[in-house]
């Protein structure tokens, strides 16, 4: 099977479309999986999820899903992301509301476990250092788990007979050999990038050959940042989708 691997969408439909086009310009694909905020922050969230349902689609719930359907508070949001969660919770149809309610906090395939944040606190978590890597690893049922987030493409790597993980750094056209060893994987923010690097991440699972491969893509920006102003989300949340922060 081939699976593209996304974390935090964001309502962002251009960067979605481009993920979603350039993988399956590479080869069809058999699945996509989701580690969380499908949306929240951008301005199609109900575009997004249903071009997302078009896929046979494995994801979970992430901070933003459950406070935009009334699962958790907005009151740990800064105002500019507590204020688009309320829009979006105004846009959503019931349907759209319903599905988000469905998404379990974490979810198994294929040998990989899918969290939003940590297996320690899916929703608030971020697996940025050491220690929390360690606290994931503990918990991890299986050799792999996908998380996002961070909104930072990142793989954590447990070496045995070493104390601390190894962090490396995930770039465009990097390949994950998935073997005995032990790995944490973010591809990285589809709709909200904030490693400094504005373009679209993500990745693609070949479970034939038992790889990732990591991509960064270009997508038209500007007609997203016109649709958050049109619908007039806060500018901060507009200006950041240009420097990738």
């Amino acid at each position: 099977m081939r699976i593209a691997l996304l974390t935090d969408v964001h309502a962002n439909l251009a960067a979605l479309e481009a993920v979603l086009r350039h993988a399956e310009d590479q080869r069809a694909l058999d699945e996509v999986w989701v580690a969380g905020d499908l949306v929240g922050y951008g301005p199609q969230p109900g575009e997004c999820l249903a071009l997302m349902q078009q896929y046979p689609l494995f994801a979970v719930a992430g901070n933003h899903d459950a406070a935009a359907t009334g699962g958790m508070s907005t009151d740990g949001f800064n105002l500019e992301a507590a204020y688009a969660n309320a829009w979006t919770a105004e846009r959503l149809t019931p349907d759209d509301a319903a599905f988000l309610k469905s998404l379990p906090d974490v979810l198994q395939r294929e040998g990989i476990t899918m969290v939003h944040g940590s297996l320690r606190a899916p929703y608030v978590e971020y697996i940025f250092g050491e220690d929390a890597a360690l606290a994931q690893f503990e918990r991890q049922p299986t050799h792999y788990s996908l998380v996002g987030h961070t909104h930072v493409p990142l793989l954590i790597e447990e070496v045995p007979g070493r104390r601390r993980p190894i962090l490396w750094p995930l770039s465009d056209g990097d390949v994950i050999e998935l073997g005995e060893r032990r790995l944490i994987i973010n591809p990285g923010g589809a709709g909200q990038p904030r490693d400094g690097d504005p373009r679209t991440a993500y990745a693609t699972f070949d479970t034939d050959d038992r790889t990732i491969a990591c991509f960064r893509l270009p997508y038209d920006i500007e007609s997203t940042q016109q649709a958050m102003t049109a619908a007039k989300l806060p500018e901060r949340l507009i200006r950041r989708l240009t420097f990738g922060r």
